[in-house]
């Protein structure tokens, strides 16, 4: 049986899904100029091309196989010569959001898929905060050999146009997102200190599980570091090095996470949500949500409560745009 781990139970909490949503098929000489918003990712899976933006020191060849993770990156070009001058995206792909560009000239065809994250609770910044404005995967190194398996069967459930393709390739994009953040984990590129780097490590990472596992207990630190077989100072010093801040001071971070997903999807008062993550009063709760948010509980689920609205739980359709009014308003492509 699958135990929990802190990428999936942050990745529940944040209602994190991934929609596969456009389309580039082109050939001969293109280029497009993009304005990316919110997280966004892309996969080659026929071709070539070359991606330019100010994220990147140069223009990066991209192949079949190759895919990258875009967070809040601004504009970025896709093209297959860097010299070209390129054209805004808006004018070249159709309302269900899939562009073909000189479908009649010789060659190779290039195919790009895009698709986007949307996330329910929207303060994603534990995870976003870890990653760059652009996060590059080659299909050619170890660490992507389920990539590539995944890019080759959403070509196949894209082009194939078979029964339940739609959710078949929306769930493969949920599972390629996964796996993109788990090749950033292990990459060399990845920050020393950061929450994916410490969930990765096998003693750091088996801690946070059990803090996870049960939140409301009140751990301590001899009791934590005694469970993965290392001493207090050792463990706290570790812990501090790959997270960035102290095992107690995450414990905390992460019972108002819950939190604010409580205070979101539950009726039950602050108190009863208190007492469930640990807190023996309304009043310490509080405090601490305060300390961590900026703002009480209360003032929390009240200005979210006018403001939310909860992401579509339907596929994004392939044949139309996204209704106005969701939450990933602006660029609602993939790209």
């Amino acid at each position: 049986m699958l135990l929990p781990d802190p990428l999936s139970d942050l990745l529940s909490v944040l209602s994190a899904r991934t929609l596969l949503s456009a389309a580039i098929h082109t050939k001969a000489d293109w280029s497009v100029r993009f304005i990316s918003e919110g997280v966004k990712f892309n996969a080659v899976l026929n071709g070539s091309c070359c991606l330019i933006s100010e994220s990147l020191p140069e223009p990066v060849h991209l192949e079949a196989g190759d895919c990258y993770l875009l967070v809040n990156c601004g504009a970025y070009i896709l093209c297959s010569d860097p010299d070209l001058t390129p054209v805004k995206a808006s004018s070249v792909f159709r309302e269900d959001y899939t562009a073909s560009l000189n479908p009649d000239a010789p060659g190779e065809t290039t195919f790009i898929v895009g698709g986007r994250i949307v996330f329910d609770e929207t303060d994603a910044s534990l995870l976003l905060d870890e990653l760059p404005p652009i996060l590059l995967i080659s299909g050619k190194t170890q660490e992507a050999s389920g990539i590539r398996w995944m890019l080759s069967r959403l070509r196949d459930e894209w082009h194939d146009s078979r029964a339940g393709g739609s959710v078949a390739a929306d769930h493969l994009a949920q599972l390629l997102m996964v796996e993109i953040l788990r090749a950033w984990q292990r990459s060399a590129e990845a920050p020393a200190a950061s929450w994916l780097r410490a969930i990765g490590d096998r003693r750091i990472g088996g801690a946070i599980r059990l803090m996870h596992a049960d939140p409301a207990r009140q751990w301590r630190l001899e009791e934590l570091a005694a469970s993965i077989g290392m001493s207090r100072s050792n463990f706290a010093l570790r812990f501090r090095e790959l997270a960035g801040l102290s095992p107690l001071d995450y414990l905390v971070k992460w019972r108002m996470r819950l939190g604010a997903k409580a205070l979101l999807t539950s009726p039950e008062p602050v108190s009863a949500i208190a007492y469930t993550l640990g807190y023996q009063s309304e009043s310490a709760f509080s405090n601490a949500f305060k300390r961590v948010t900026g703002i009480s509980p209360q003032h929390y689920r009240r200005m979210r409560n006018e403001s939310f609205q909860p992401a579509d739980k339907r596929d994004m359709p392939r044949n139309g745009p996204e209704p106005a009014g969701h939450p990933s308003s602006g660029n609602q492509s993939g790209f």
